[in-house]
C-alpha cells in the first residue's frame, strides 16, 4: 500500500496553509524542556525564548539552509551551571557560557581544517548508536516523573484525571502517527496535543490565570556577563558533551533525512553555528543553546524536514519572549498533555539510536563492539555519578565522556594488535 503521508524535505517549500500549524507543532514540542533550563537557574525564560528563536535563524543561515535543527537550552551546562550559580552568581555563570561557546567555534575552525576522520576514532558506530538511543532513553523518566515537561503520575497526588488525560495524548499521537493521512499526517503531535488540552480542560485541570494576568508586552531581562578563572574551568569539561551530543543528533538527523549533515553543509558549520548561538546567548543573558532531540522525534514522526517550518518555529519563540499571553497560554498546557507527547518522542529518538547500529551493520560478534555499547548503556543508564570537585558526570554526559574514552582506547589497543578478534 503507498504511504499516503506526503514528505516536505528540508529545502522544499511549505504551502503557506501549512505553515503555521506545522511551526506550531514545533513550538509546542519545544517549549516545556527549554523554559525548564531557566527555571532552574532562577532568571526569566523570556530572554531565553528570544535567544532560542534567534539562535535557531542563525544556525538555518550558517548551515545554509541545509541542516533542519531547533536550538532550544542545553540540559549539559546544568550541573556546572548550577554551582557556579550557587558560589558566584549567575552572571559569571554567563561569562562560562560565552567562554565555552567560544571553544567550541574554535573547534569547528579545527574540524574545517582537518576533517572529520577523527569521528570514528572517538564515536565509531557502535558507541555512536548508544549515545544516540541515550538521548531519548534517558528523558524516559521525564514523561512520568512530573516536574514542568512531564506528567505526575509517579507521584502520590496522580489521579484518574492524569493517567486519562496522558493516554488520550500518547493514543491519540500513536493513532495519528501511523493512521492519519493527507495534511492531518504532518501534525499528529500537534493534534494530540490539541485534544488532550481539549480533555484537560473538560476535566477542570486547567488554569488560565496565567492568561489573565500576562502583559500584552513584555521586555526579556537582559544581563551582562562576568567572568571568573574559576567558573571557566569548573564548565570547561561540558565541551566535549556538548560535542557528541551534538555530533549524535546530525547524525540522527542525517539519518531521518536521507542526507550526510556531517559533510554537507558540513560538521564544521553546524558545530560553529552551534556553539556561536550559545556564546551569543550568554553575552546577553540567555542560557546555552543545542539541537533539540524532541524537534528530531517531531520530524522523524511526521515525514516534514522543511527549514522553512523550523525557522517558523523560530520566529513564535521570538514573538513569545514579546508577547505575555503566547508564552502564558502554553505554559497552561498541563504536564499530563506533555508527558504523553514526549513519551512517543523520547523513544523515537531512542530508537532512532538503534536504527543507527542497524543501518550501521555493527556487528555484535566482535568484543569490541559488544563491550563499547554495553558499557556505554550502563553508564548512562545505571544512575552512577561521577564527581570532579564541581564537575559532576551523570547520565547522558557520563555516558558521552566514556563514550570517547573507551572509543579511543579501544582504538589504541587494536593499534597495538591486542584486540582478541
Amino acid at each position: 500500500m503507498k504511504n499516503s503521508k506526503k514528505i516536505y524535505h528540508v529545502d522544499e517549500k511549505v504551502p503557506l496553509k501549512l505553515l503555521l500549524p506545522l511551526s506550531i507543532q514545533h513550538t509546542f514540542a519545544m517549549f516545556g524542556a527549554s523554559v525548564l533550563v531557566p527555571i532552574l537557574f532562577g532568571i526569566n525564560p523570556g530572554i531565553v525564548l528570544l535567544m532560542n528563536g534567534i539562535g535557531t535563524l542563525l544556525f538555518i543561515l550558517i548551515t545554509k539552509k541545509k541542516a533542519p535543527a531547533y536550538l532550544g537550552s542545553s540540559f549539559a551546562f546544568l550541573a556546572p551551571g548550577t554551582a557556579i550559580i550557587a558560589s558566584e552568581g549567575f552572571q559569571y555563570a554567563q561569562g562560562a557560557f560565552i567562554v565555552v561557546g567560544l571553544l567550541g567555534c574554535f573547534l569547528a575552525y579545527i574540524i574545517y581544517k582537518f576533517g572529520i576522520g577523527w569521528i570514528d576514532v572517538v564515536l565509531p558506530p557502535a558507541a555512536m548508536g548508544a549515545v544516540v538511543a541515550l538521548i531519548g532513553f534517558e528523558l524516559a523518566g521525564n514523561t512520568v516523573t512530573g516536574g514542568s515537561i512531564g506528567a505526575n503520575l509517579m507521584t502520590d497526588n496522580a489521579s484518574k484525571k492524569d493517567f486519562f488525560i496522558f493516554f488520550v495524548t500518547l493514543f491519540t499521537a500513536i493513532i495519528g502517527s501511523v493512521a492519519f493521512k493527507g495534511f492531518f499526517s504532518t501534525i499528529p503531535i500537534l493534534i494530540s496535543i490539541v485534544v488532550g488540552y481539549i480533555v484537560s480542560i473538560l476535566f477542570g485541570m486547567v488554569d488560565f490565570t496565567p492568561v489573565r494576568e500576562a502583559s500584552l508586552f513584555t521586555m526579556p531581562a537582559f544581563s551582562m556577563p562576568k567572568f571568573s578563572a574559576s567558573a571557566i574551568i569548573a564548565m570547561l569539561p561540558v565541551i566535549l558533551v556538548i560535542t557528541s551530543e551534538h555530533i549524535s543528533h546530525q547524525v540522527v538527523t542525517s539519518n531521518i533525512i536521507d542526507r550526510d549533515l556531517l559533510k554537507d553543509p558540513g560538521l564544521h558549520r553546524s558545530i560553529f553555528a552551534d556553539n556561536f548561538s550559545s556564546a551569543l546567548s550568554g553575552l546577553v543573558g540567555g542560557v546555552p543553546t543545542t539541537t533539540y532531540g524532541e524537534n528530531i522525534g517531531v520530524m522523524a514522526i511526521t515525514g516534514v524536514y522543511s527549514v522553512q517550518v523550523i525557522g517558523g518555529a523560530a520566529v513564535i519563540s521570538i514573538l513569545m519572549a514579546f508577547i505575555g499571553p503566547l508564552a502564558a497560554i502554553i505554559q497552561t498546557i498541563p504536564g499530563d498533555v506533555i508527558g504523553g507527547v514526549t513519551f512517543l518522542l523520547y523513544g523515537m529518538i531512542g530508537t532512532s539510536g538503534i536504527r543507527l547500529l542497524v543501518d550501521q551493520k555493527v556487528d555484535y560478534s566482535k568484543s569490541m563492539n559488544l563491550v563499547l555499547t554495553s558499557v556505554i548503556f550502563i553508564a548512562g543508564l545505571s544512575g552512577l555519578s561521577v564527581k570532579f570537585g564541581s564537575i559532576h558526570l551523570q547520565g547522558m554526559v557520563l555516558a558521552s565522556v566514556v563514550a570517547v574514552l573507551l572509543s579511543a582506547f579501544m582504538t589504541i589497543i587494536r593499534k597495538l594488535g591486542l584486540i582478541n578478534q
